[in-house]
């Protein structure tokens, strides 16, 4: 028998010992020294159970509900039958490719010998527990002729049923190796049938979602783009396995890729048609090197199982999220107006010092400062010139950002300010002193996305000019309340100036732009833990739990059109908890202002139109709905989310927020017929969902428009019990296209 102890890495061992080590391998004959494992990976209600074969390869055995005897996991992978000769090993935890594996691989290694082939055998494992909800199982798989080394890691959140997947990739070798595919997960799911349920779109037309049946061969979901990866497609799916599931049955798995940039989703059906899943960074042109001795970490993939149907998907993922991914998830937020719309770039300081009063006027608790503020030698007067440029505009604001701070103290208002540090205009001074900070080709045409370029945040020296932009407005206006972070421009002509220099290879750039992004956030959240930052991306086009980890909240679309915005947030809603989705109330539409505050208080509120254009009813109603708002957003912020009725399907939308005690809830009802024509409407009775079957409950109508009455008798009560079982109608019609329902146990 061969002493594998003395294979070398070098290409002339390896050649030598290569058809021998073939020939013992499929013989069995190193069978004998595998180690062997069976790892349960738990939460509350499902395990993921992961067993050697004889070869000491770790393959998932088993993936839904938790079995009541633990002995039980060691014989449950008898019944299924994977191992194939002749078509490889399905159920790998993480598929290598160039051996045995005839399918889609998870890892694509290049050796420094040129060798494209890897093998991962089990090696070990250890599990660590946090706290009573938190536990890590990191297991160590290692290649028994090259050494490398990959640590594939389950963080369990055992009460939210979410696992937090990721990779680490050990070089052992003595020279540089690449990764060619690097994937953060790679899971395997029996069943019959499988339906995805995915999603589509571009600016202003975010989260346009399909669901199709997967058939054998690959479906891959992917974005190219660079920053704004989400613009086309966002990392975040719902599979039904064995049926389309609905919001209260079936089996569901739901995931979303913790990853600001490109990203890779494939879905393979195998002979057997079980399915394998390998999510992470998408290897396109990011081939990465990997020097001897060398860590590389994938981003997270996170997933909750679910066997109740998608409704208790979303609420086990926004647990998690408020819990311990989302910064502050637990804690409060601000209301605020903005001035974009009702200004555009056209302002200076008097103009902004009025519409502070407005927005006292109005009851919010923040002004922000849209685009605009900057810029002298090129003013930011338009989206063609400025950015990069972050001093104050001295004709706009001759006494600079300080002034605006103290003059919104004075006016009882916070204030807060508009940034988007990773983009440059070529009509700018940064642009002019430093051209070698910008992603381009050298040799071809510019590109723009908005008349701007990308900077170059795998340069360290472009992280501190960031870092810096955001230090400075901090370090001088103590009092700045919040900060919107845009990101307008994906990457065109991908090419680092920096990498050249440094003799690193341009394959790197996509991944360390996104690097040196984060780098930036932690190093700002070190130094400013607590201040509100709004994730914006021209809309929803950076939405994930990678970024969300430094903000407190996100820009869903810049469509406010409040019937669009209806089907936007129904659909966000799947991944993200309402205290992060910030709706605005805007004059995006001929719809009444009603129906816009109604849709925009499904979240976080805010307002950009101009208060002092309100006639005196609307100002009223606005001022009421603040109010009103402030009275509920606890719920609507903590609470558990229902979808009860799908505004794809029917004539009206309906969701519902519960709070812990089941003593508060709050009912969004919309008109969303008329989205293509008016006529009769059907509502039926909707069931409500998670209130206490023996409690009893009042329902009143919210939100009101002055002169009007609802139609909704305050006084009945019902049980729990008649609220799920039988329903409340609550009276949507072309005359009442918005619903608010206040919910309280008595």
């Amino acid at each position: 028998m061969i002493d594998k102890t003395r294979l070398k890495t070098t290409s002339s061992y390896y050649k030598l010992y290569l058809p021998f080590i073939a020939l013992f391998y499929s013989l069995n004959l190193f069978a004998q020294d595998a180690k062997q494992a069976v790892i349960p990976i738990l939460t509350k209600d499902n395990a993921l159970v992961l067993k050697t074969d004889d070869k000491g390869r770790l393959l998932y055995s088993y993936f839904g509900k938790k079995l009541q005897q633990n002995d039980e996991y060691d014989v449950v992978g008898q019944q299924f039958f994977y191992n194939d000769g002749n078509e490889g090993i399905y159920n790998h935890i993480y598929t290598p490719a160039g051996s045995w594996n005839l399918l889609e691989p998870a890892l694509e290694i290049t050796h420094a010998d040129g060798n494209l082939s890897t093998e991962l055998l089990y090696d070990s494992h250890q599990t660590q527990k946090t706290d009573d909800n938190v536990s890590e199982t990191s297991v160590v798989l290692k290649d028994p002729v090259y050494g490398t080394e990959v640590t594939v890691h389950y963080k369990t959140y055992a009460n939210e049923n979410t696992i937090e997947q990721w990779t680490e990739i050990k070089n052992n070798e003595d020279k540089l190796i690449h990764l060619d595919k690097y994937a953060s997960a790679n899971l395997y799911l029996s069943g019959d049938k499988f339906y995805l349920h995915h999603y589509h779109g571009g600016w202003a037309k975010e989260m346009r979602p399909e669901e199709t049946l997967l058939t054998h061969g690959v479906k891959t979901l992917d974005s190219k783009l660079g920053t704004r990866a989400n613009l086309l497609s966002p990392p975040s799916f719902v599979l039904s396995i064995g049926k389309p599931a609905t919001e209260d049955e079936g089996d569901v798995l739901l995931g979303t890729l913790a990853w600001s940039g490109n990203f890779k989703f494939d879905f393979e059906i195998d002979s057997y048609n079980n399915l394998r899943l390998i999510t992470g960074v998408n290897p396109f042109a990011s081939r990465y090197p990997l020097a001897s001795g060398e860590s590389f970490k994938t981003p997270s993939f996170i997933y909750t199982f679910s066997r109740n149907g998608k409704g208790e998907a979303s609420r086990n993922m926004h647990r998690w999220a408020r819990n311990y991914r989302l910064l502050d998830g637990n804690g409060s937020r601000l209301t605020l107006l903005n001035n974009w719309e009702a200004t555009y770039f056209d302002f200076n300081e008097d103009k902004l010092v009025e519409l502070f009063a407005d927005g006292k006027k109005l009851g919010v608790d923040l002004f922000l400062l849209d685009d605009g503020w900057f810029a002298n030698k090129y003013p930011r007067n338009h989206d063609r010139a400025g950015l990069g440029d972050w001093q104050e505009n001295k004709k706009k604001l001759p006494h600079g950002v300080g002034y605006l701070v103290k003059e919104a103290t004075k006016a009882g208002i916070k204030f807060g300010i508009w940034v988007e540090p990773e983009m440059v205009n070529p009509k700018s001074e940064l642009y002019e002193k430093h051209p070698d900070w910008v992603i381009k080709q050298p040799e071809r045409p510019e590109h723009y996305m908005r008349n701007q370029l990308v900077l170059d945040l795998s340069n360290p020296e472009v992280q501190k000019f960031v870092f810096d932009i955001l230090d400075k407005l901090f370090s001088e206006n103590p009092e700045l309340a919040f900060v919107k972070w845009d990101c307008n421009s994906v990457i065109y002509n991908e090419h680092s100036a920096y990498l050249d220099k440094t003799g690193q290879e341009q394959s790197q750039l996509y991944v360390d732009y996104v690097k040196g992004l984060y780098k930036v956030l932690a190093n700002l959240r070190a130094k400013y833990p607590k201040l509100p930052m709004m994730l914006c991306s021209g809309g929803g086009g950076r939405v994930d739990y990678g970024a969300l980890e430094y903000f407190t909240e996100f820009w869903l679309s810049d469509n406010t059109h409040p019937l669009e915005r209806v089907f936007i947030q129904y659909e966000y809603s799947h991944f993200f908890p309402m205290i992060s989705q910030c709706n605005h109330v805007t004059d995006w539409s001929d719809l009444p202002l009603k129906y816009r505050t109604d849709v925009a208080m499904m979240g976080k509120l805010g307002y950009d139109i101009v208060v002092s254009h309100l006639n005196e009813k609307d100002l009223e109603f606005s001022q009421q709905a603040v109010k009103n708002y402030n009275a509920i957003k606890d719920v609507v912020w903590h609470g558990d989310f229902y979808r009860l009725v799908n505004p794809w399907d029917n004539d009206i939308s309906s969701v519902m927020v519960v709070d812990e005690a089941q003593t508060k809830a709050v009912m969004f009802n919309y008109l969303v017929s008329n989205r293509y024509f008016s006529g009769p409407v059907t509502v039926k009775p909707i069931k409500l969902k998670g209130l206490d079957p023996a409690k009893k409950y009042q329902l009143k109508e919210i939100n009101v428009y002055p002169g009007t009455k609802s139609d909704i008798q305050s006084e009945a009560t019902y049980t729990g019990d008649y609220l799920m079982s039988v329903g409340f109608n609550p009276a949507v019609t072309p005359r009442r296209t918005s619903v608010i329902l206040e919910i309280n146990a008595i």
